[in-house]
């Protein structure tokens, strides 16, 4: 079950839409289940769908079409690096390489001690900070340099 405080969340999700349109209220009410539950079950994407007014189905297209929904458990840091183009130019690829031997992971993985989910995403719309690394889809890291992404390791690892 989602906590009230998320159901009030998602209400002010509702509160944007006209009335009869809750299920536009989706991909926000995906975001804060996940933002509590750290992924989305098939119970929880259950429970959107009952919220909201829709069937199961037509949440889960939703929640399985977009890559910041994890439809398996994470970890407690998931790392997401942007690889497309633009940041592959600009030293993602290197990057991302640094970080999968540091954790001793590769994509869709997560390390032993259940720390770190590394995962490779799409654009983030930010090219020139590049290479940009997203951390529990809210945080952007952007010019992530071995010393960048070191820093980062050793913080979120306190």
């Amino acid at each position: 079950m989602l906590s009230a405080e998320s159901l009030r969340s998602i209400d002010r999700e509702v509160s944007k839409y006209p009335t009869d349109q809750k299920q536009s209220a989706v991909m926000g009410a995906l975001r804060i289940a996940q933002q509590e539950k750290r992924w989305l079950s098939s119970e929880t994407i259950e429970e959107v769908a009952n919220y909201l007014g829709m069937p199961p189905m037509a949440v889960y297209e939703v929640a399985s079409f977009y890559n910041m929904y994890d439809l398996k458990p994470v970890a407690e840091h998931k790392i997401t690096v942007c690889t497309n183009l633009p940041c592959a130019l600009s030293g993602a690829v290197d990057a991302a390489e640094y970080l999968k031997a540091k954790l001793g992971i590769g994509f869709n993985e997560t390390t032993a001690d259940g720390k770190f989910t590394l995962k490779e995403g799409e654009c983030m719309g930010a090219c020139g900070d590049a290479p940009v690394m997203l951390h529990n889809n809210h945080k952007m890291c952007c010019k992530m340099t071995t010393v960048e992404i070191d820093k980062l390791i050793e913080e979120l690892s306190k």
